[in-house]
């Protein structure tokens, strides 16, 4: 008989690369394009953040030369040029942190929205999944086990932490289309299983996961 384990375990690692692909979404500029469903990094959240304590830079205090240098950069105001790579924040000491700008972003190409809507349908089918798992997967597991490819949801969540490494090019929209194809194996081998423990509750569940299946046409 199987054990619920498996199913707990391959919703876990799904989960985990869910969360991969929303912070993709969220950090890497899709909200760039029009209709992003990731939401756009605010410029300003920077001095608005309560600075960090490590992992960043603490501004040195300027020497008598320094200063002299400064004023004669900014015209005697005393205060450095604003730099396009770091910005001063003040912490809770009034102490300088020299924290990152965001990364610039890139334009809204039509290669770059076909990429963002790619993304968001992976995105939201991974979503769904978990859901369907969760509420309706779990209690037909305790009810009448039946055996889970666990190895494919690990698989999936290395694919999405390899994904999140990427800079657009031929090897993120690869690891892309991986994701994808490898969800799409995730859900047709649930509906295998089901469909060979014939029920009204697995019914149900196997029609919900062909809705999420025609959310993933082929690319």
């Amino acid at each position: 008989m199987a054990s619920p384990a498996p199913l707990v375990a391959s919703i876990s690692h799904q989960m985990v690369a869910l969360r991969t692909l929303q912070l993709l979404q969220q950090e890497g500029g899709w909200g760039d394009c029009p209709g992003a469903s990731g939401s756009p990094r605010n410029p300003d959240h920077l001095s608005a953040a309560p600075a960090r304590r490590s992992g960043t830079v603490r501004a040195p205090a300027e020497s008598g030369r320094e200063k002299g240098a400064v004023a004669a950069r900014t015209g005697g105001a005393g205060t450095p040029a604003s730099s396009p790579e770091v910005e001063a924040v003040r912490d809770s000491e009034g102490g300088a942190e020299l924290l990152p700008f965001p990364r610039a972003r890139s334009p809204c190409t039509l290669g770059r929205m076909a990429m963002r809507s790619a993304l968001a349908r992976v995105v939201e089918s991974t979503s769904e999944l978990g859901s369907v798992e969760q509420t309706l997967l779990g209690p037909l597991q305790q009810e009448r086990p039946f055996p889970i490819h666990l190895k494919d949801s690990v698989e999936f969540r290395n694919i999405c932490s390899h994904l999140a490494l990427q800079i657009e090019g031929q090897q993120f929209d690869r690891l892309l289309n991986a994701a994808h194809q490898c969800l799409k194996t995730i859900v047709k081998r649930l509906i295998q299983l089901l469909d060979n423990l014939p029920s009204d509750s697995h019914m149900v569940a196997c029609a919900s996961l062909r809705q999420i299946l025609q959310n993933l046409p082929d690319v």
